[in-house]
């Protein structure tokens, strides 16, 4: 029989975004020392640490801003399956942690079908402007990627809905919407200036009119650190 002895990382950095792939070895874990994992930018992303009763895994997260902790055996975590990271507030995957292949599979069918869905908004001509709503989609999935597409009641899975000019974002907990326009180079400018979309509960809103208004600004909020 075989017995796995390296698995690898993929997880998203909660201060750039950028999406990497690392490599650990469980000969590389010594009982009771720390191995940190950093983004290529210098940001924390993950610690694991092996004890008597497995590993203990802490890692960032990019939706609540802190650090969730997960113990894990050895045996789950070195096996040939898939231990996935979540935001233990919100249930949002992270990260996902295991077999290279496995792993190598997950990260590129969500970039293949993030790809595939703005192929198909470039061809076609249902929409007013294919390349506006390509532009606006491709930053709204930046958006969702850092974590920052929310509602106020606590709800950060968001549905979207594609229409020829524009985008509907609904809440299916509270049923709250916000518009997002896509047809013109002002409807671009409008979500470029945006980091961050929390829909009102209960509540309607237009994109555009909360930026007229000054209330949204392209301003990073300061991440916790722990």
């Amino acid at each position: 029989m075989l017995v796995a002895t390296s698995a690898v990382l993929a997880m998203r950095c909660p201060e750039c975004g950028k999406m990497d792939v690392h490599k650990l070895s469980r000969f590389s874990l010594p009982r009771g020392k720390t191995v940190s994992v950093n983004c290529s930018c210098g940001a924390s992303k993950f610690e694991i640490i092996k004890n008597r009763s497995g590993f203990l895994l802490k890692f960032a997260c990019m939706v609540c801003e802190t650090k969730h902790f997960l113990e894990v055996s050895g045996k789950v975590l070195w096996s040939d399956g898939v231990t996935s990271l979540f935001c233990q507030e919100t249930g949002m995957e992270l990260g996902s942690f295991g077999p290279a292949d496995k792993i190598d599979e997950i990260v590129f069918r969500h970039e293949q079908e993030m790809e595939n869905l703005l192929d198909e908004l470039e061809d076609d001509s249902y929409f007013h402007n294919p390349e506006i709503m390509y532009e606006v989609l491709n930053c709204l999935h930046h958006i969702a990627d850092q974590g920052e597409l929310s509602c106020q009641c606590g709800d950060y899975k968001i549905e979207v809905d594609i229409f020829p000019d524009r985008l509907e974002l609904h809440c299916g907990n509270c049923d709250s919407i916000n518009i997002v326009y896509a047809e013109t180079e002002e409807d671009l400018k409008v979500i470029q200036q945006v980091d961050s979309i929390e829909l009102t509960l209960h509540g309607f809103k237009c994109l555009d009119s909360l930026s007229s208004t000054g209330k949204l600004k392209k301003m990073r909020r300061k991440r916790n650190k722990t």
